[in-house]
């Protein structure tokens, strides 16, 4: 090999290096979710809110209200799994609940169980549980209810801001809900036209059926979603609920955006006063049969269920 091909063997494999990075920090980066393996997995660290550990990061109430004989089977979001596993700490004898730390899961035997917002909506369904912890339905999850001949009952416990996030660096700190739109349609393309960097605007999503989905999509109504095709070499804009990003992940590089001049805080979330208020659901079979499962509603709306609402992060109802 001559001196010369070595050269170009160099520079081409250097190329190929700064391509490789350019497309890590520009498209790849956005994705990669740097928390632990059981986090990426579940997108909630499990075993830090378990019912019974001394360590767990669950609100404990002392209460006097306990369920015995045939105990629901609990089933949730992943924002939500905080609340229900103290809902759980609270009235659930303790044998009732078995986790598996070596597969970062709870038995099939165990009354809590945690398959995110797609699979509790599903497993409700199909009777492998009795009460879920949920945001709104999809349109697909309420066909697959009425195609298998299920009402379901929405109780609300809790209420919640919808929220929007970009990277804690971008200048911008508040829009309004049209130039949402307008980003998500792919009119508004570039941060400049929002007052921030000459950068490209990433318009993230989430998985089809998740309950943050499904929020968004009600948020944008009769607006078609269009983002921009070369979003992904750009600044991100993404979007889930409020506790999820302050509460649970912690995420310090993230800001939370003002939606029309409103700051997404649990003062104006209680007072409305922030554009997209959402109410959070305990779901169960309108037939349901189980005594346990209206009873541990009802509990729940007692000041003491509340005060774990409130107390875990979200906003009591009134």
């Amino acid at each position: 090999m001559t001196k010369k091909q070595i050269v170009s063997l160099v520079i081409l494999g250097a190329a190929f290096v700064v391509l490789d990075l350019g497309i890590y920090f520009n498209f790849t980066k956005n994705f990669i979710n740097s928390t632990s393996p059981e986090m990426q997995a579940k997108s909630v660290e499990v075993s830090e809110y378990l019912p019974f550990d001394d360590d767990s990061k669950i609100v404990r109430m002392d209460t006097e209200m306990k369920l015995e004989g045939d105990l629901p089977v609990l089933d949730g979001a992943a924002a939500l799994f905080p609340v229900y596993s103290a809902f759980a700490a609270s009235v659930y004898p303790e044998e009732s609940i078995i986790y598996d730390e070596a597969s970062g899961t709870f038995t099939e035997e165990s009354a809590l169980q945690y398959t995110n917002t797609r699979g509790a909506y599903q497993r409700i369904v199909d009777g492998d549980c009795d009460l879920i912890f949920v945001a709104k339905p999809s349109e697909e999850q309420l066909k697959y209810a009425a195609d298998n001949g299920v009402e379901l009952e929405f109780v609300p416990i809790g209420r919640e801001a919808f929220v929007f996030l970009v990277n804690g660096s971008n200048p911008v700190d508040d829009i309004t809900l049209d130039e949402l739109k307008g980003i998500y349609s792919g009119k508004i393309t570039n941060w400049k036209e929002l007052g921030g960097e000459d950068r490209l605007i990433h318009a993230t999503q989430r998985n089809e059926g998740s309950g943050s989905q499904t929020a968004f999509l009600s948020v944008m109504g009769d607006t078609e979603v269009h983002p921009s095709a070369l979003g992904p070499l750009g600044s991100p804009i993404g979007f889930s609920f409020r506790y999820y990003v302050e509460g649970i992940v912690e995420n310090g590089r993230v800001k939370l955006l003002a939606l029309d001049g409103i700051y997404p805080n649990k003062e104006n979330i209680r007072n409305e006063s922030y554009p997209i208020v959402a109410n959070l659901f305990a779901v169960y079979r309108k037939n349901e049969d189980n005594s346990n499962v209206r009873k541990l509603v009802e509990w729940i709306l007692s000041d003491e269920g509340q005060k774990i609402v409130e107390e875990s992060g979200y906003v009591a109802l009134e």
